[in-house]
């Protein structure tokens, strides 16, 4: 795998006075997608597109999707939903005892 750069003609604006616009972008082969995806997802999760060349030609852009803004996700109130199971109820040891071993056991016992 290599670091492709884009070279573009320089636009002279002025006597002495020129921009060059230089795109960088990292490069696979369709063998490094079979055989170092890793490293190419890895790329991808760090937001950068790579170009896929096939017989050294660009084949294919990849590009990771656009997330929206990492945040906290709702929290799971497990005790309220113990309660909408079970109510109030309280078990003994002996039924808890039980439970557990059904659950061990499977249903085929």
């Amino acid at each position: 795998m290599t670091l492709h750069m884009q070279r573009f003609p320089i636009h002279f604006l002025r006597p002495k006075l020129f921009m060059i616009d230089i795109t960088l972008m990292k490069t696979a082969t369709v063998a490094d997608l079979r055989n170092e995806f890793r490293r190419v997802a890895a790329w991808l999760a760090h937001g950068e597109e790579v170009e896929i060349r096939r017989r050294g030609k660009p084949f294919a852009r990849l590009s990771p999707i656009a997330r929206a803004a990492p945040g906290r996700g709702k929290k799971i109130d497990f005790t309220a939903q113990l309660r909408a199971t079970w109510g109030e109820r309280v078990f003994s040891s002996r039924e808890f005892r039980l439970m557990r071993d059904y659950e061990r056991d499977g249903e085929d016992g």
